[in-house]
């Protein structure tokens, strides 16, 4: 497979124009008869949950398999004996001219480069969430689409859910509780510590490392166990704020905002790895404002539970989901089903729905088909957009400082037209840290300044922004694993 590179990729050009990136689907639309031909790059526990649903499309054949562990490529052929190519290495598939399209359920920091390959070597592409590691990447996957031309839907299954196009058209057209005045979005599920050892961890001799790290750096594991639990280390994951919180955060875009804010105007966020005293980095609290320039939203996302308790947090709604307040009344939605109360608290409608998994794989089929991109329900700038408010929420987690007593009287006061709803979500947090003897005050919490995007030129702008800046893109461990920078 040729990988082109920066100066390849300049001078080739491609209008920039709607028509171009979304060419009329009865201009190329495939044969009645023609199959598509999977491969699955990952044979983990995300990419075995998809497998069954696309096996069972009458117009797919999983034709490969790749895993860097070996293992987990051969624990999933017998389970799809008739798949003969399997594979440790991601390129060779992707040298296979025989295979059609991918899906792209590694850990976080391979999706961004796998999927871009992919779309390289005239592949479409069914990435999982979140899109993007970090900011930069994101922007260059969408460009791969627009100029390779191909279909590529990100795993935000719940854009695929029937009830999501009836709760729009109950807030927005029938206004049937009023304006929406502001947004809260939960995810509160308690999670287990991933262990920290006096030695590094042992690789499994069935790993090839240097596949697994990928663009990742090559650091000493201190933790349990390999797979999954690099979800809350920087080099390879995006915490839980990628990993449930983009679920959450973008059913707020989609159903509250109607997907008209890419990135916030500002945003403030903190928070702390708590109690755990594990080998872990990402938080296991984390609290956000978002000045989204029309209607704030404020996140809470904790996975640590109060002591001697189940619950990770108190909260209004539900556990993992969102709130839309409004002039008369709130609609709490979560995945598969959502409640719309009066003023009063009495309930006037309910949602119900599914989480949209088999229906999402089907509408990426469908988009494969017709050759149009613009059928998608999660179509690659979607997941990008929602990608970038975790991004942000994780930078300015990281551009912290320590919680004063100074910093917390003004943290209480920055979150305009919804300091009702921030304040519960830092008396939360704090009232789940105190059933850990931690105060919010002089401890581990950090918070960060209030910190400012500039949209048009993809950055922060003003005090901080240095810092913050430099999380933008990810340092590459080597040439080999770089993410192409791709103009169009």
């Amino acid at each position: 497979m040729t990988r082109i590179n920066r100066r390849q990729f300049i001078g080739a050009g491609l209008a920039a124009t709607a028509a171009s990136f979304f060419p009329a689907p009865a201009q190329i639309v495939r044969g009645a008869n023609e199959r598509i031909r999977l491969g699955s790059i990952s044979c983990g526990g995300r990419a075995n949950e998809l497998l069954p649903g696309f096996k069972s499309f009458p117009e797919v054949d999983i034709v490969a398999l790749c895993d860097p562990d070996s293992a987990r490529v051969g624990a999933t052929q017998e389970k799809y004996p008739e798949v003969k190519k399997t594979f440790v290495d991601c390129r060779k598939l992707l040298d296979d001219k025989e295979i059609d399209a991918v899906i792209v359920a590694t850990c976080d920091h391979w999706h961004c480069l796998a999927a871009a390959w992919a779309m390289q070597a005239e592949k479409d592409v069914y990435v999982e969430k979140p899109l993007a590691h970090n900011i930069y990447e994101g922007i260059q996957v969408v460009n791969a689409a627009r100029k390779y031309g191909r279909v590529c839907q990100v795993g935000m299954q719940q854009r695929s859910d029937l009830m999501q196009a009836e709760i729009k058209k109950f807030l927005h057209e029938e206004k049937q509780i009023g304006k929406i005045i502001n947004a809260r979005v939960n995810h509160y599920m308690p999670r287990n510590p991933i262990g920290k050892t006096e030695k590094p961890l042992a690789l499994p001799e069935t790993l090839d490392k240097n596949m697994w790290l990928g663009p990742a750096e090559d650091f000493e594991l201190y933790r349990n166990t390999l797979h999954y639990d690099w979800h809350w280390m920087w080099n390879t994951g995006t915490g839980e704020m990628g990993n449930w919180g983009v679920h959450v955060l973008d059913d707020c875009r989609n159903n509250v905002l109607l997907d008209c804010v890419e990135f916030p105007k500002r945003l403030i966020a903190g928070g702390v790895r708590a109690a755990y005293n594990d080998d872990g980095e990402t938080p296991n609290i984390h609290f956000v404002y978002f000045d989204s320039g029309s209607i704030p939203v404020v996140l809470g996302v904790s996975t640590l539970a109060m002591k001697d308790s189940k619950s990770a947090g108190d909260h209004p709604g539900p556990g993992s989901g969102y709130v839309a307040y409004c002039e008369g009344g709130r609609l709490e939605g979560q995945r598969g089903r959502a409640k719309a109360f009066d003023a009063d608290g009495k309930l006037i409608k309910e949602f119900k729905g599914n989480s949209g998994q088999r229906e999402h794989q089907r509408n990426f089929i469908d988009a494969v088909l017709a050759r149009d991109p613009s059928m998608l329900h999660a179509e690659v700038a979607i997941g990008k957009a929602t990608s970038e408010w975790c991004n942000m929420a994780n930078i300015a987690f990281r551009c912290g400082k320590p919680m004063s007593a100074e910093r917390a009287a003004e943290v209480a006061k920055v979150a305009d037209g919804a300091e009702s709803i921030w304040g519960d979500v830092l008396s939360s947090a704090q009232k789940t840290l105190q059933t850990h003897d931690i105060s919010m005050i002089d401890s581990d919490v950090m918070v960060s300044d209030v910190m400012e995007f500039d949209a048009e030129k993809r950055e922060f702008v003003g005090e901080g922004s240095e810092l913050a800046n430099s999380f933008i893109k990810r340092k590459y461990r080597n040439d080999e694993f770089t993410m192409p920078e791709i103009d169009i």
